[in-house]
């Protein structure tokens, strides 16, 4: 078991912090390049492998979920004990490589499987990220950095349109081409390949990075004896009423974000947007509004600590919320693809403010010496909740209920189905969570 360090010891020096900060954002932002891919593939896909709206939702969900949420929890414990970036280095390479084999698919069994090793390799980053943030920055100061982390998701949502825009373009005069050993490959194929090798670069630096010293426990947190998997989940039992409540509602924001692989195909077939023409508008958008509305939420939630609101993540998360859920669904009903996609866009910020405030929320509450292990926890319930649900819920109704040329019509009525009860528990949730920051200052207050 690694030692925690001594009380003493000060944070890294900003310039180390925030390098980490960078390359943790690189990373984060090649794994949602090679987690984003597929959806803007569908229709290709879908094409040369015979696969319907429901299998595709099964990819889309279920196969990067298996592995991706499931192995939250050893992972945490792991790194709670073991070297973080080594952790993460070795977690890069694994999905890089799953997500070039992608390419390399012949039916559903080959996708399925390569998708599977993408989440094995993906899960191992956030909980190292979030326990390595949190050990680099004093808790007045997290708010920032995380949202930076955070921002990652849209620019790798963002530059991944881009990246399938231009080839999309490109492939159209092209056509297929010829390769030694693995033989003709469509243009989809030749996508993976080409988005999953330079994380491989970027996975060996981890491997030649210093990492943060563990950070004892902070003034404003509970005291726990030892950092074992039944401390974090006795800790996590006895304030079980807190936490469901606020991730009840991260849960409702991955099951929207995750149906969005659905959008590309959804826009074509009901308001004609070729894909690349989808992709490149959704690449121009998330990458300016994304990371502007994380870094503002960030920014918001460090002012508001530093001004004595104490549940400023509970408050900018409830916001996101209230504005994400109603607007997910309306975006699917408009008349034209640029009146939905403007209200998309409303719901993409409250995706993001909800993304960078609950893990924030998180963190405001939990030990250190056991916050790999609960952030792990905390992204396997929204991992699995979003992904076998979002995906698979709107492949099941476009293929089973609705038709598969009434794609809008599954994708809209998602977050109605799942939003509105954990909305209406809201005055509940911010009253727990506050006895419990309450209970945390009386325990500091007595020492």
């Amino acid at each position: 078991m690694q030692k925690v360090s001594n009380p003493g010891l000060p944070y890294p020096s900003s310039g180390r912090a925030w390098f980490l900060v960078g390359l943790l954002t690189v990373a984060y932002i090649l794994s949602y390049i090679d987690r984003a891919i597929l959806g803007l593939l569908i229709e290709p896909i879908k094409a040369d492998l015979n696969l319907t709206d429901e299998q595709i939702g099964l990819v889309l969900g279920p196969a990067f979920a298996v592995f991706y949420a499931t192995m939250g929890l050893p992972l945490g414990w792991l790194v709670d004990r073991s070297r973080r970036t080594w952790i993460v280095g070795v977690g890069v390479l694994v999905w890089s490589a799953a997500t070039a084999a992608s390419g390399l698919a012949k039916n559903f069994f080959h996708l399925f499987t390569a998708r599977m090793t993408v989440g094995v390799g993906e899960a191992t980053l956030s909980p190292s990220a979030m326990s390595m943030i949190a050990d680099s920055f004093p808790p007045e100061r997290r708010g920032k950095p995380i949202s930076v982390y955070v921002a990652a998701l849209s620019l790798g949502g963002g530059i991944a349109s881009l990246i399938v825009s231009g080839v999309l373009v490109w492939a159209k005069g092209v056509g297929e081409m010829s390769f030694p050993v693995v033989g003709v490959m469509a243009p989809w194929q030749l996508t993976f390949v080409a988005v999953g090798l330079p994380g491989l670069l970027v996975g060996l630096i981890f491997f030649f990075i210093r990492e943060p010293a563990r950070r004892p426990i902070e003034s404003t947190e509970i005291k726990l004896e030892g950092n074992g998997v039944g401390v974090a989940v006795g800790y996590l039992k006895e304030n079980l009423g807190t936490y469901v409540g606020f991730i009840s509602l991260a849960c409702v924001m991955t099951i929207i974000a995750y149906s969005h692989g659905f959008l590309p195909p959804a826009f074509e077939r009901s308001w004609g947007w070729a894909p690349e023409k989808y992709a490149a508008v959704n690449g121009a958008v998330l990458i300016i509004v994304g990371p502007l509305t994380v870094i503002t939420c960030g920014f918001i939630m460090d002012r508001w600590v530093q001004a004595g609101i104490a549940d400023a993540a509970l408050r900018l998360l409830v916001i996101g919320a209230l504005l994400m859920v109603p607007t997910g669904a309306l975006c699917m009903f408009m008349p034209t693809a640029e009146t939905a996609y403007a209200v998309l866009t409303l719901s993409n910020i409250g995706i993001g403010i909800v993304s960078t405030a609950a893990i924030t929320a998180v963190l405001a509450i939990t030990p250190a010496q056991i916050r790999g292990q609960i952030t792990a926890l905390y992204y396997m319930a929204i991992s699995l909740t979003g992904l076998f649900i979002g995906p698979t819920m709107v492949g099941v109704l476009s293929t089973r209920v609705f038709g598969e040329e009434n794609l809008n019509v599954a994708v809209g009525v998602l977050p109605l189905i799942f939003g509105l009860i954990p909305l209406l528990f809201i005055p509940i949730t911010m009253r727990l969570y506050r006895a419990q920051l309450a209970s945390i200052e009386a325990a500091q207050s007595s020492r």
